[in-house]
């Protein structure tokens, strides 16, 4: 791997040059003053992304570790969930709820569409007796470039007292989201997507209404015990030896955001990123998976023309132009190629990731007016930059 590879992946992403350079610190006592007082700075700094004023605990795990604790904090062996899946990673949510004993009720919405709220509503009135206990959902997926309505879908639950549980990994930090305003009641994400930090932390935010069902929920867990979690936060330090070379990155990764105006204006340099990826596979002709309206401003996913290989062109990308994009998951495999466009991208990169993938559709033989894409993609950042 090249130091001057351009990383355009659904994560992990590119990390600001001070992050970078804070990864490397001296270790400090993860018992000590100096770690409580960072980890109270991160803290609070990661509240305004949540936008919550309620508890949000760090963890040492990936962000299917993260998957995993919501699941063992807040569900018993027996307990009736929904899981409303979008793509590989509902998937992979149910098949936690699974190995944890939940009932679980599986509503597919299909690979690149969105969650109906309308559906979810439907299935909670019908819910008489309440033995639905929570409402599993992604706030993005970064398998088919689609991000839902969770403000609708939390708003479709009415007076039902399902717990709304997100998953946000890939979310938070890139598309809008507001934890309070929108009664969700947990959520989770991880340092290597927005957060513009390497892998290995990840964040649960839980609610004041989420904690008595956390305290009383009966399945196995240790590690991932949130109760741990919070007590251990009261003292200044998490319950396990955490990461400390990542959690260096993101108080100064934290700290960058605040720096570009604050999490509201990173989020819409997110939304214009996805604007300037889409409009460029637009005019190349390239067909899109997400539809606008729940197009994601983590990830495009877009469908690989006739006669062009996904895998080989990503690798012709990677080898010859130092462009890392990502190839399709599950389903999508072989048929989809993923640009992401969250986290720490510039101006430049996302022109050079449109001229990369412009040079490698040309070697393979597909058709179309070279420049296209760059030209829009030009156009696009000189209006928006003046």
């Amino acid at each position: 791997m090249t130091e001057d590879q351009i990383i355009m992946l659904p994560g992990p992403t590119q990390v600001p040059p001070a992050a970078a350079r804070a990864s490397s610190r001296a270790m400090i006592n993860h018992r000590g003053p100096e770690f409580a007082a960072m980890l109270t700075e991160i803290t609070e700094n990661a509240k305004k992304i949540f936008k919550t004023k309620c508890d949000v605990l760090t963890l040492t795990a990936s962000g299917t570790g993260g998957l995993e604790c919501l699941v063992a904090n807040f569900v018993n062996p027996g307990d009736k969930i929904v899981v409303a899946s979008i793509g590989n990673f509902g998937e992979r949510l149910r098949d936690i709820a699974l190995a944890f004993g939940a009932d679980v009720d599986f509503m597919d919405f299909g690979w690149g569409n969105c969650v109906d709220p309308k559906a979810i509503a439907e299935k909670l009135v019908a819910d008489k007796n309440h033995e639905i206990k929570a409402v599993y959902c992604q706030h993005n997926e970064t398998s088919t470039g689609v991000t839902n309505d969770i403000e609708a879908i939390s708003k479709a639950r009415g007076n039902h007292p399902a717990l709304l549980i997100v998953d946000s990994v890939s979310g938070l930090g890139a598309a809008k989201f507001r934890m309070d305003d929108w009664q969700v009641d947990v959520v989770l994400t991880g340092s290597q997507k927005a957060f513009m930090s390497p892998p290995g932390i990840d964040f649960v935010a839980v609610s004041d209404r989420a904690w008595p069902v956390c305290a009383s929920c009966t399945n196995a867990r240790f590690y991932f015990d949130l109760n741990k979690a919070r007590a251990s936060y009261k003292k200044g330090e998490m319950p396990f030896t955490p990461a400390l070379s990542v959690l260096f990155a993101i108080q100064e990764a934290l700290r960058f955001i605040d720096e570009q105006g604050g999490i509201d204006a990173v989020i819409d340099e997110h939304y214009f990123r996805r604007d300037v990826i889409r409009a460029a596979a637009q005019a190349l002709h390239l067909p899109l998976v997400a539809a606008e309206h729940c197009a994601s401003p983590s990830v495009t996913s877009i469908m690989a023309p006739e006669g062009v290989d996904p895998k080989a062109l990503t690798g012709i990308m990677r080898d010859k132009y130092h462009c890392v994009i990502a190839g399709g998951q599950g389903k999508f495999k072989g048929h989809v190629f993923r640009i992401g466009h969250l986290g720490y991208v510039t101006d430049l990169q996302l022109i050079s990731t449109i001229s990369a993938l412009e040079m490698a559709l040309a070697e393979l033989g597909y058709e179309f007016t070279m420049g296209a894409g760059v030209t829009v993609a030009q156009k696009m950042i000189v209006e928006r930059r003046k």
